[in-house]
């Protein structure tokens, strides 16, 4: 197989903290090859394991190709996984003998042209964190765990359209994402301004015919469209509109799957997790009362309370959101094939709502905690709950998802948004007042 090349990013660290929280929340579907091997290693109770004989079973929603997955603990961590949260399989045969799965998370290689971006999870806290070795010094591990991950033969995959109606070649693409990660690596502005003047460009991106415009005439363009953007967005606006109240809907529809974390109960019940789902989504239509406990870090408290103003960004969280959107757009994790094939325009409008939504579920954090300010962990915690079902969850590459993504952005509500949860919402508000 000729070599693939790596596309790794240089603003990102990370090494493995042994924190076992990956053990915990993910379920691990393996081939029947790997089934054979992890079985083939003669486990007993000596080893720890309270049950030998049941370390592998059937996964319920696996695949042709992944099938089985690793047994789980009464408490829902993986059946390897030991009292000092370590794995069980690492310690006693080395890292290579566990699933790719666990070898390759948090990685996540995704097409870009002729070569391989390389991004991380944020599901990871040693991710946001920024823990660890600079990922461009690991080249050697990450190239030996490519062979295993991109398909024998690799050459190019098709680019993702830039529209839902335009496309250009994968030059043109990569132009464009060099111009986003160039938005946000500009240190003159904070980081909810960069995000408006990218979504600016972006939009009239959106609307532009690109049947002649390809190359350096591309890059024209879209160099036209930022110095455009960075004039009108030069700072925060005073003076707010807020979200529509069909936009306010839509946005609590969209928490309501990134704030949710299935139990192995529901995993195992696809009838009572679906019935759970439904629940949870007329609670956050609705909007009033409490919020329900969909994950463990996120208890009941009052929408009205995430909702009232008066909270500000703390301190690093500029820095933090910065570089979550740098990852993502280095490594092409919003769009095309590792996104739901959205458009590029499509998928970084999704991307863009990924920070209301963090803002938000850090809100739920501190209001759980009966704080009324936002701490710097608060928005690091609530970025790996969200990032959990970034570009994995099926819920989210679903039509109406994408419709959800379109129509905040046709009403205008995604800068509302993104001033609101910048803190615009103790500013001057204009439009009725109301949570729901």
């Amino acid at each position: 197989m000729a070599k693939i090349e790596l596309q790794l990013p240089t603003i990102q660290n990370w090494s493995c903290q042994s924190c076992g929280i990956c053990c915990r929340q993910h379920q691990i579907a393996i081939t029947p090859e790997e089934r054979e091997r992890i079985l083939g290693q003669n486990w007993t109770a000596a080893d720890g394991l309270a049950d030998p004989e049941r370390l592998v079973e059937p996964h319920p929603q696996g695949t042709k190709e992944r099938p089985f997955r690793l047994a789980h603990q009464p408490d829902g961590s993986c059946v390897f996984l030991d009292e000092r949260g370590l794995c069980r399989i690492h310690a006693k045969f080395g890292e290579p003998a566990k699933p790719l799965a666990c070898r390759i998370y948090p990685y996540a290689f995704h097409p870009a042209g002729k070569q391989i971006a390389v991004g991380l999870r944020f599901s990871c806290p040693s991710v946001v964190a920024n823990a660890g070795a600079p990922v461009d010094s690991q080249h050697r591990e990450l190239q030996e765990l490519s062979k295993q991950v991109v398909p024998a033969g690799y050459r190019q995959a098709a680019p993702p359209k830039i529209s839902p109606r335009e496309s250009v070649d994968w030059p043109g693409v990569n132009q464009v994402v060099r111009h986003l990660d160039e938005t946000f690596a500009d240190e003159s502005a904070s980081f909810p301004v960069k995000l408006l003047r990218a979504l600016g460009w972006v939009d009239l991106l959106s609307q532009a015919s690109l049947a002649k415009i390809n190359g350096s005439r591309l890059n024209e363009l879209v160099t036209l469209l930022r110095q455009s953007a960075a004039v009108e967005h030069e700072r925060l606006p005073e003076t707010i509109e807020r979200p529509s109240r069909i936009g306010r809907v839509m946005f609590r529809l969209l928490l309501s799957i990134y704030a949710r974390r299935e139990t192995q109960e529901e995993l195992d019940s696809p009838l009572k997790s679906r019935w759970l789902s439904l629940r949870s989504t007329v609670r956050f239509a609705w909007g009033g009362g409490r919020t329900p406990r969909l994950h463990e870090t996120l208890p009941a408290v009052a929408f009205r309370t995430i909702e009232s103003p008066g909270w500000t960004l703390p301190a690093g969280s500029d820095a933090l959101f910065t570089r979550y959107f740098r990852m993502k757009i280095q490594g092409m994790h919003f769009c095309g094939g590792p996104y739901y094939d959205f458009p590029l325009t499509t998928g970084f409008f999704s991307l863009a709502l990924m920070f209301p939504v963090i803002v938000w579920l850090a809100r739920w954090i501190a209001s759980g905690q009966s704080r009324r300010a936002l701490e710097f962990q608060d928005v690091a915690d609530a970025m790996a709950v969200a990032d959990h079902h970034h570009g994995y969850s099926p819920v989210l590459g679903l039509a109406p998802f994408r419709k959800r993504v379109e129509y905040l952005h046709r009403l205008g509500d995604l800068p509302r948004l993104i001033v609101r949860y910048a803190g615009g919402d103790s500013a001057p508000t204009s439009g009725p007042e109301g949570i729901r």
